[in-house]
């Protein structure tokens, strides 16, 4: 198989098993070649990838608060696992739609789907532990929506998906951890550590392709990505920002400022 048909094949794939593997052979197969992939013959638009029956999709806004009861530390657990699966889809996603960049993006993806398939399979490993499996609970699919909103320009895909959507995730990490650190589930902020760590490269890799495309057609790229989060967002972000794991990703201190004054606007 070529290497776009692995991906939309993992992308699409209802059945957890074959996406992980497939995702996993991307990785593999693309550490061998030194040229972008062969073109594939249409690109096709995805407004639903591939995913097991469960869990049920809701909206956000419907989805209920989770306690610290023990059932609700496990739903938080299930939460992050559902994150991660969309996470391999996302990056899947990234690979498979914008098939005329240079070789090295392809590579720097192919590696993020393949870290959050193991991020997916560690977290659903710990929920069998617990005597759960990933589906057991409800879930909102905010991150696919972006993806599909994205789908017409590479450079609002790494303007959106990884410098907000996963960056958010180095932001409330570190305060999640300490909450299972304080529980009976502290295996739980190990596994967390991992991701975050994982995820500061992800990051990385986002706003390199961002500054990139950014300087291919000589855009600024604080005035670019706030005139995207106005179309696709409609309000500033909401902080606090992680300054320290935002910088070890590649977001200059310009950016963060940016970030910072436009949340006090938001919140004045």
């Amino acid at each position: 198989m070529k290497l776009f048909e692995i991906a939309y094949s993992a992308l699409m794939s209802n059945e957890i098993r074959v996406k992980v593997q497939l995702t996993h052979q991307l990785f593999d197969e693309i550490q061998n070649t030194t040229s972008s992939p062969n073109l594939s013959d249409s690109i096709k638009k995805i407004i639903t990838p591939g995913r097991p029956n469960k869990p049920n999709l809701v909206s956000y806004q419907t989805t209920p608060k989770r306690d610290r009861s023990e059932l609700g530390m496990i739903k938080t657990i299930h939460s992050i696992c559902h994150i991660e699966f969309n996470a391999i889809n996302l990056a899947l996603d990234a690979f498979y739609r914008f098939q005329t960049m240079p070789p090295q993006y392809y590579h720097d993806w192919a590696k993020v789907a393949h870290e959050e398939a193991l991020h997916f399979t560690m977290l659903n490993d710990y929920l069998e532990e617990l005597g759960h499996q990933y589906g057991d609970f409800d879930a909102h699919n905010g991150l696919w929506e972006m993806t599909v909103e994205t789908d017409y320009d590479v450079l609002a895909r790494m303007a959106l998906v990884p410098r907000v959507l996963e960056a958010r995730g180095l932001d409330v990490t570190p305060s999640i951890q300490i909450k299972f650190r304080k529980s009976k589930f502290a295996k739980m902020a190990e596994i967390l550590q991992v991701i975050f760590e994982d995820e500061i490269g992800h990051v990385k890799i986002g706003n390199y392709w961002y500054k990139h495309l950014c300087k291919e057609r000589d855009l600024e790229p604080i005035e670019t990505f706030d005139r995207l989060i106005k179309k696709h967002v409609g309000k500033s972000l909401r902080g606090p920002f992680n300054w320290e794991a935002r910088l070890l990703s590649d977001f200059t201190e310009a950016e963060l400022n940016y970030l910072e004054h436009a949340n006090r606007q938001r919140t004045n």
